[in-house]
């Protein structure tokens, strides 16, 4: 039997070990240093079809972790630190197992959100800092909220969260923005929204949840409390490609580039999902379609060349 592994254990990496082990392809899951992926990381998720009550991040991925399991899936808590895609079988050394052998490979590894790398920021991620507004947008109704970038995703993200809080406040560390005119002027002409310019987070506020926000003014070198019960992250995605750039094609951003209509990658027998190929939507339901796709290309491929 061919030797399939699974690279990632967020929702691509678990749908595409489900599908792969019902067609009895019995796939390795190597799951990295944070099993379950973005997810575990989120409180409620109620915008995954099938749970009209919502659930909670952590729960989803273990339901979706046992449901591969039951069909044959093995999962081992590893990461790939280095791979030789040159020939097949494809060569991969991990951090803990040593080196592992795939005739196929399926990478689900994501893609991770870019913090500032405040103590009290990333303690509070789930509890009121965010890094995906069409996510946990909903759970502000009425409040005071802040995002920080200025780019096209900063925009997106605080026009769409006037959909729901009360106030958005934009802070950005320069005088100007680098997003294309046509997001500019749309947050401009917003009244929900505010800009803080040349203005950078210095603290995040609050016990069991975001509380406040210490924030600086790099001119005037003050500091003052901004009132807001949410702080969301529009500062880039970095994808988790390390160790596959140097073989696979990848745009400039180093995200996995597949071919079209497929998750076929640049090298046969590999084939990509999820956050790690995706800059445009990064749903927890786009990256286990995906994940599917990802299985059925690699059965296909497999039932072709062998």
């Amino acid at each position: 039997m061919p030797k399939v592994v699974v690279l990632g254990s967020g929702p691509a990496g678990l749908t595409a070990a489900l599908y792969l082990s019902r067609a009895n392809l019995a796939p390795t899951v190597l799951e990295g240093l944070e099993p379950g992926g973005q997810l575990t990381t989120t409180t409620d998720v109620d915008n995954f079809p099938g749970f009209p009550e919502g659930i909670m991040g952590p729960e989803l991925m273990e339901r979706m972790k046992a449901q591969a399991e039951r069909f044959g899936t093995t999962f081992v808590l590893d990461e790939v630190t280095e791979a030789d895609l040159s020939q097949r079988p494809f060569k991969l050394t991990t951090s803990m197992s040593g080196t592992l052998e795939a005739d196929a490979l399926v990478i689900a590894t994501g893609a991770s959100a870019r913090y500032l790398g405040l103590p009290n920021e990333l303690r509070l991620r789930g509890h009121g800092v965010s890094a995906c507004a069409t996510c946990d947008g909903f759970f502000f109704q009425g409040q005071d909220i802040a995002v920080i970038g200025g780019g096209d995703s900063a925009m997106e993200e605080a026009t769409f969260l006037t959909k729901f809080a009360r106030k958005v406040y934009v802070i950005h560390r320069r005088a100007e923005l680098r997003a294309s005119k046509i997001m500019q002027d749309r947050a401009f002409a917003n009244p929900k929204i505010e800009f803080i310019w040349n203005s950078e987070v210095t603290d995040v506020l609050g016990e069991g949840k975001v509380a406040g926000l210490v924030v600086r003014d790099l001119e005037q070198d003050t500091s003052r409390t901004l009132d807001v019960t949410g702080l969301f992250l529009a500062i880039g995605h970095t994808p988790n490609t390390g160790p596959f750039a140097r073989w696979l094609g990848h745009d400039d951003q180093g995200y996995l580039v597949t071919a079209e209509g497929s998750t076929r990658t640049s090298v046969e027998g590999v084939f990509a999902c999820g956050d790690v190929q995706d800059t445009i939507y990064r749903q927890a339901i786009t990256a286990a379609g995906s994940g599917c796709q990802a299985a059925l290309d690699c059965e296909r491929w497999l039932e072709a060349s062998h």
